[in-house]
């Protein structure tokens, strides 16, 4: 989910604003994808995308990506996640190997209870929705909605997990 992440482009609009901050303890975990822009990187997965974030020892995150695929076998692939100086830990880079790294920013967040997230990207091309849960409540889902299309991006374009709830 998070290898699409290394391209920016750029945007007209205002910069993408994060949330004020992140308690990296808290938000480690497993996420159920709610919803996503298509993206090429996720094109064999089906659903039952997750995704799990646990401290390594050097400070850094360790990144677990998980999804069915068309073969109904599971696609994982493993990344390291570092927090960028100075963001309070609402950005982070995302490396899953090679000389790159792409951007993961934390634009909302359940901020008492961390059941949803949503993460985007500078560039606003890449956009997941998030929840510690398979499925969201329908009002909170829209609430959501509300939050990601004043950040600038276009809600039309989400696409939800086809293994959660209709």
């Amino acid at each position: 989910m998070l290898i699409g992440l290394l391209f920016s482009g750029c945007a007209s609009r205002p910069p993408l604003a994060t949330v004020a901050s992140v308690d990296v303890a808290r938000y480690s975990g497993k996420w159920y994808e709610i919803a996503k822009y298509p993206n090429f990187f996720q094109r064999n997965c089906v659903g039952r995308t997750t995704a799990e974030y646990s401290a390594n020892p050097d400070g850094s995150i360790r990144v677990v990506n998980r999804s069915s695929g068309q073969n109904g076998k599971e696609l994982h692939v493993e990344g390291r996640a570092t927090v960028v100086p100075g963001s309070a830990n609402t950005k982070l880079r995302v490396s899953f190997g090679g000389p790159f790294a792409g951007a993961y920013w934390i634009i909302g967040l359940d901020e008492k209870n961390y059941s949803w997230a949503v993460v985007g990207h500078p560039s606003r091309q890449f956009l997941w929705i998030l929840a510690r849960r398979p499925e969201l409540p329908d009002a909170t889902y829209r609430e959501i909605l509300k939050l990601v299309a004043e950040k600038g991006y276009a809600t039309g374009r989400l696409e939800k997990d086809p293994t959660g709830p209709p």
